[in-house]
């Protein structure tokens, strides 16, 4: 791939005792693309992504992130006699680099959740606007003694302009988890955009809807790539979609890659087929 990349892993690895969950990954994600990483259940996909957004430091590996490093590892004291992954010596000898997730997204990466995490005591609104105050300019004291009321008024303005912007808007005062499934999910990914993020993982999306919602969303996908000037890169069970929407694919199987490319040379990878149903097809 020639296109400048947003996210590159470089060899990584996540080793939890003795059980290597992520198993030497690298990866690209080209700017304005929709980039997908599929893989049966188990395979790695959420630890990978967890891995990306600094809920997990890596065991070993880089991550880039707009060409700067933005994550690297390697095994440290036990690990370094327990380590099962390759690459063990690569970055021996570089600083470790682990942001906090809250960093992760100040760099301009947001995420949504397999399992919808939407703060359950808020509105609609709230949810969207907590988000926004990510990108606030106000520091302790102003937010303290509320002294920049005309930043506080101008988020106010932009959250609500995002949820209607996002069909949102007239449950503004509702209880986030009082909304549909849909439309929860459709809230979540509101909060993500909040952020003002350059790359956006969505992790299984479509995970519980039903063919209609399925549809709508590979669409919702696409056109908030466009309109915010989105990379996207998504974990998704539901191939149709994932066939549908993808530029590439990544897909991995007990942590370790086995086939990449665009999705028709996916559809057909006899390793994929295998991964998926245990045996491959007929030719």
């Amino acid at each position: 791939m020639d296109e400048k990349m947003v996210l590159r892993m470089e060899h990584v690895t996540m080793q939890f005792g003795g059980v290597v969950a992520v198993n030497d990954l690298s990866l690209d994600v080209p700017e304005g693309k929709i980039v997908a990483l599929i893989g049966p259940n188990g395979a790695g996909k959420t630890t990978a992504f967890n891995c990306i957004t600094g809920v997990y430091q890596p065991t070993n590996g880089r991550v880039e992130f707009m060409g700067e490093t933005m994550i690297c590892s390697h095994p440290t004291g036990k690990m370094k006699k327990n380590y099962l992954g390759k690459d063990a010596e690569t970055y021996a000898s570089q600083k470790i680099v682990n942001p906090a997730p809250d960093h992760v997204v100040e760099l301009g990466i947001a995420r949504t959740f397999q399992n919808i995490r939407l703060w359950k005591s808020m509105t609609v609104f709230e949810n969207v606007l907590v988000a926004k105050h990510m990108r606030a300019k106000q520091n302790v004291f102003s937010a303290t003694f509320r002294t920049n009321a005309k930043e506080e008024a101008r988020m106010r303005e932009e959250t609500m302009e995002l949820l209607k912007e996002q069909g949102l808007d007239q449950y503004c005062d509702e209880i986030a988890t009082s909304l549909p499934y849909g439309l929860q999910r459709r809230l979540e990914i509101a909060r993500a955009l909040a952020t003002e993020p350059k790359l956006l993982l969505l992790d299984e999306p479509a995970a519980g809807m039903n063919p209609q919602e399925t549809l709508e969303l590979a669409q919702y996908i696409q056109e908030i790539r466009d309109t915010h000037h989105l990379t996207v890169f998504l974990i998704e069970h539901h191939m149709d979609l994932v066939m549908k929407i993808s530029d590439y694919i990544y897909v991995i199987d007990f942590g370790s890659e086995i086939a990449r490319g665009v999705p028709k040379e996916v559809q057909h990878n006899k390793r994929v087929i295998e991964a998926y149903l245990g045996v491959a097809e007929d030719e």
